[in-house]
């Protein structure tokens, strides 16, 4: 039912993450020591007591990683703007092997636009996960740091500029008041992706000289509007296919593959150009999205990477990541090298979705906080960049898609009337 792991990935037992738990906790000399991180050890003690913000699959999928990634985990609270999502969370959440550690009574059961404000206000939680669509984390983000949580965000972090520098100025003041926060790239805690990229970085390929990445499969769910519902709850409900909470597709999925050329390349691009559109989901159920992108991005030192992005039945599907070298091509995704230092990966994968969560705890309870919303910040917006040169059919640069005014979200959030933006047309929409 939740995306909680890889396909063929079998699911950790409760001795197998106690044992990796233990490990992390000992590797990390934590016995003696006193964490400074903010609600860490309350009450003289290092339970992670969670807040969900965000109910939907990948909320849930979320707090049930976060349930087994360590010992001393506890759902203690949980928000989302619709009462059956939070329902029919917390009763799948009880019937998994930790429902043990889920205690959400009803007075910590929150529904409504303000819901993430009263899991926040919570002193007993001290770990939020933050899970709503993402043109919501820009402000929920600053709300968690405000209250002094620990974070986990999902990606992608914004949909667009405004939303970025503030995501980035949150990341300035998680920073100042050591919080930690994690976000939802789980490549970057996945053992394949550590390795291969650490070779990369180790000079095994030289110098990248181009790259390529995709995210090509076929559709995915949507919803169509309702008796009874308004404008607004169909757009919540249906909430992929609007730009305004999800980003496109380029930003809400596709991000992940942009995150590892970032990655790899330790920079971010100076400028796109890009074309995209709406082939097959032309119908109104599917908003103001497109169904597919390419797009050219220029990195430093003249380095192109070819994105494509696309979700369209009955084409060939494609998740993947490849880089060229001075000395060798490297198939991220696969974790192999070939030329000059060939190599490739044969052990097998840890559970990133969980990883990212025992690795995020664990620098908690060491009182060693890391702060991850800088890379992802500019992994969005290299989506956000593509999105705009596709949209406008422009070259944009860095600093356009930095500093664009155009902010997606509407001026009022209620449950009434709210029309759907025009879809963009290149040649005629502007960069803005």
């Amino acid at each position: 039912m939740h995306k909680s792991f890889h396909v063929d990935e079998p699911r950790p037992s409760r001795r197998d993450f106690l044992k990796r738990t233990t490990a992390a906790v000992v590797g990390g000399g934590l016995a003696g020591r006193l964490s400074s991180v903010p609600g860490a050890y309350a009450a003289g003690s290092d339970m992670i007591r969670v807040g969900l913000i965000g109910c939907g699959e990948r909320g849930t999928g979320a707090a049930e990683n976060v349930l087994s990634a360590a010992a001393g985990v506890k759902l203690v609270a949980m928000g989302d703007v619709f009462k059956d999502r939070l329902d029919t969370s917390l009763d799948f959440l009880k019937k998994t092997e930790f429902a043990a550690n889920v205690d959400v009574p009803a007075d910590r059961q929150f529904v409504g636009f303000d819901a993430y404000q009263k899991v926040l206000a919570l002193d007993d939680v001290n770990y939020v996960i933050l899970a709503t669509p993402p043109g919501f984390r820009p402000p929920f983000l600053k709300a968690a740091v405000a209250a002094g949580k620990n974070i986990f965000a999902e990606k992608p972090v914004a949909v667009d500029g405004p939303g970025i520098r503030s995501v980035l100025a949150a990341y300035d003041e998680a920073k100042s008041k050591g919080i930690a926060v994690g976000v939802g790239t789980q490549r970057r805690h996945q053992t394949g992706y550590l390795e291969t990229l650490k070779r990369i970085h180790d000079g095994a390929m030289g110098e990248i000289t181009a790259g390529r990445c995709y995210w090509n499969q076929g559709p995915i769910w949507v919803h169509s509007k309702q008796p009874g519902w308004s404008d607004m709850e169909w757009q919540l409900r249906n909430w992929y296919y609007f730009t305004w909470l999800c980003g496109d597709h380029i930003v809400e999925q596709h991000v992940h593959n942009l995150d590892v050329i970032n990655w790899a390349t330790g920079a971010h691009p100076l400028s796109a150009v890009g074309l995209g559109g709406r082939q097959v989901r032309t119908d109104p159920v599917y908003g103001n999205i497109y169904d597919h992108f390419a797009i050219d991005y220029e990195y430093p030192n003249g380095v192109h990477v070819a994105s494509y992005c696309r979700q369209i039945p009955g084409c060939k599907n494609n998740v993947s990541e490849a880089l060229t070298g001075t000395k060798g091509f490297c198939q991220v995704n696969k974790y192999t090298i070939t030329g000059e230092k060939s190599w490739k990966r044969s052990d097998k994968d840890n559970l990133p979705y969980v990883q990212e969560h025992t690795d995020l705890i664990a620098a908690i309870r060491a009182g060693q906080p890391y702060n991850e919303l800088k890379s992802i910040a500019e992994g969005t917006l290299t989506a956000i960049l593509g999105r705009m040169a596709a949209y406008t059919g422009q070259e944009v640069t860095w600093e356009q898609a930095l500093n664009s005014e155009e902010s997606l979200m509407p001026a009022k959030l209620d449950w009434g009337d709210l029309a759907v933006a025009p879809v963009a047309m290149p040649g005629q929409t502007k960069v803005a």
